[in-house]
């Protein structure tokens, strides 16, 4: 599965900025996998802080390859030194483990969560172990398919916007210029800043 958007949010895009546009031109439609699964989400989330892209495919193949369904009971059926021996940190397994038992005891109902703004999924989210800003910020986005998140704690999307635009910082103020130029579609324009931040594409290739 698919993060879904189409013309309209392309077309939005397009009207509200030319040098974003150009870009999308340029890229074409992107494909970034989404898991609709909260619970697993988060708990892909917590594996991936601080290593590598491959490290994490590893762990997380081995985990389902382990519980077939990555979900509560699963997880609260096994120990912390199982979880941990997947090729995690033991604080890592303690987070996940902890997140599995706050749903099972009733503490933590993913359902509800999904019915939240933004705004209020990212205060919930954050209240677990392991969980910040950014991390929540990308569960609405990958997991959530929520259409408008504009992460300033993300690197790649302030270095789309130096590419793009040509600064030389981003500060709050500017980006929250960007923010409202490319509302409701943040999301959107947050692939586009990923692509053009991971391959350096800039208006001279």
């Amino acid at each position: 599965m698919y993060f879904e958007y189409g013309e309209k949010e392309i077309e939005y895009l397009k009207s509200k900025d030319k040098k974003l546009g150009c870009m999308i031109e340029k890229i074409g439609h992107i494909y970034r996998e989404v898991d609709s699964d909260l619970f697993s989400a988060v708990v892909h989330n917590i594996i991936s802080q601080q290593i590598s892209t491959k490290a994490q495919l590893t762990i997380w193949n081995r985990m389902k390859d382990n519980f077939g369904d990555i979900n509560f009971e699963n997880i609260c059926n096994s120990d912390i030194q199982e979880i941990q021996s997947f090729g995690i940190t033991f604080k890592k397994a303690e987070y996940i483990k902890d997140f599995a038992l706050k749903i099972k005891n009733g503490e933590l109902n993913l359902k509800k969560i999904l019915k939240l703004s933004d705004e209020e999924a990212i205060r919930e989210l954050v209240k677990l172990k392991g969980i910040g800003i950014w991390t929540a910020e990308m569960i609405l986005l990958f997991c959530m398919q929520r259409p408008n998140i504009f992460s300033y704690n993300d690197l790649g999307i302030q270095n789309g916007l130096k590419i793009i635009y040509h600064h030389k910082e981003i500060d709050k103020k500017l980006f929250e210029k960007y923010r409202k130029r490319f509302s409701p579609y943040c999301s959107v324009a947050s692939l586009y800043l990923w692509e053009v931040a991971g391959n350096k594409i800039s208006d001279n290739n």
